[in-house]
């Protein structure tokens, strides 16, 4: 393994684990790691709620003929658990979750001016992937996935797919995540056995759509046939780990097969029925993945707000114990997460902290000065502060969002 690879940190640093009796591809999220994937998720929520997009929770189970309906049957079914029988009928484990949210709109009547409906969700899906290709968090069965889809009219599309574009961009510049490359997925050339959805014109359309989009976003991008969805192309954000693997994180996508197959529609302006397009799109792809990358991009040392624990306060001797528990009190009143080291000495404590963003030193001179003595991660010192101040600091950094530790270092 290479130095940063997830898997083995992921163990060193209590993040997850698995068990044989779990099974394989199913990872359990240990408390720290689970910290880590609860401010992801809490994140791109925000990030989604601030663009206009309205959150859903929809049944990770869907009858065999939903997935019949949307194409996913016929076209994707060798990665599809087998159905479970319930009496008469059958049900799946969902593949994906655009066939819910196609309900989810079927369910209400819409009018033009509702549009472009932006739903989202963080769901689970899950995928019968063959024991050989798992590996870690990069490769599951069951998948947390940050997923959304957005229903617009004809004339709506290529700005809906371009904004979904600069938000993915926007994610990637707030967790400190680079995209490798950026690729037109398309369908191969003369593949048969019923990968592809068969129709022409539906493919001309979504790949104009789509290089309009990739060209009025100004990003070099790659065209790769037989890499696109059974129902239309899409635009891949390609990422690559340590050991130079690269993988698909986020997508874009629009779609006219499914409005087709659910028989969508919303009145227009002239009273009539109109058929709308659906833009499929995910800011993070799965949850498992993005934690994935974001260890092998930091090394375990993740941006402030995502740190597991964000201050330890090391006391230089039990005498200022007292100090250092009242520091973490006040620390875990404002939303810090916070850890008092305590046990062995100064000098193993600072390294066993080594990946924790803020050290909160409090010795014999700091506790006689009310203060208390800084280090940052990276190695700088602040001058002794207040522990008011320190916190404002601290939680300056965490509500920002940034990769910055220090405003004015």
């Amino acid at each position: 393994m290479y130095d940063h690879d997830h898997r083995r940190l992921g163990r060193e640093l209590d993040l997850f684990d698995t068990d044989p009796l779990m099974g394989a591809g199913l990872p359990y999220w240990l408390p720290d790691g689970a910290t880590v994937r609860h401010e992801l998720e809490e994140y791109v929520r925000e990030l989604e709620c601030a663009a206009g997009y309205r959150h859903v929770y929809s049944p990770v189970l869907g009858k065999r003929e939903l997935y019949e309906i949307s194409g996913h049957w016929s076209h994707y079914s060798e990665d599809m658990f087998p159905p479970m029988e319930l009496g008469a009928e059958e049900v799946v484990l969902r593949p994906s979750l655009c066939p819910h949210h196609a309900l989810i709109y079927r369910s209400r009547s819409h009018s033009y001016r509702e549009l472009p409906l932006r739903i989202a969700e963080l769901g689970g899906m899950y995928r019968s992937e063959l024991s050989g290709v798992l590996g870690g968090l990069t490769r599951v069965r069951a998948i947390q996935l940050n997923d959304a889809h957005i229903f617009c009219t004809l004339d709506q599309a290529v700005e809906e797919a371009r904004t979904a574009l600069d938000l993915i961009a926007r994610a990637y510049a707030d967790l400190g995540i680079r995209a490798s490359r950026y690729r037109l997925s398309l369908p191969g050339q003369g593949e048969g056995g019923g990968k592809y959805v068969a129709d022409p014109d539906l493919w001309r359309r979504a790949t104009a759509m789509l290089r309009e989009v990739l060209d009025t976003s100004g990003v070099d991008y790659e065209s790769a046939e037989g890499e696109a969805a059974f129902y239309g192309p899409k635009i891949d954000v390609q990422i690559v780990d340590g050991a130079g693997r690269e993988a698909t994180l986020s997508t874009v996508q629009i779609d006219f097969h499914q409005p087709e197959r659910f028989d969508l529609h919303y009145i227009g302006a002239d009273g009539a029925k109109h058929r709308p397009v659906m833009v499929h799109r995910s800011v993070i792809g799965s949850v498992e993945r993005a934690v994935a990358q974001l260890v092998e991009e930091h090394g375990g040392a993740f941006p402030a707000w995502l740190a597991p624990v964000q201050l330890a306060v090391l006391p230089v001797s039990e005498a200022q114990a007292a100090q250092a528990y009242d520091l973490a009190e006040r620390a875990l009143a404002q939303g810090l997460r916070v850890e008092v080291v305590a046990e062995g000495s100064l000098g193993a404590r600072v390294r066993a902290a080594r990946l924790v963003p803020y050290q909160a030193v409090i010795g014999e001179r700091e506790a006689a000065a009310g203060l208390v003595a800084v280090r940052l991660r990276d190695g700088r010192r602040v001058e002794p502060l207040a522990p008011a101040e320190l916190l404002h600091h601290i939680g300056a950094r965490v509500r920002a969002r940034g990769a910055e530790l220090w405003a004015d270092a």
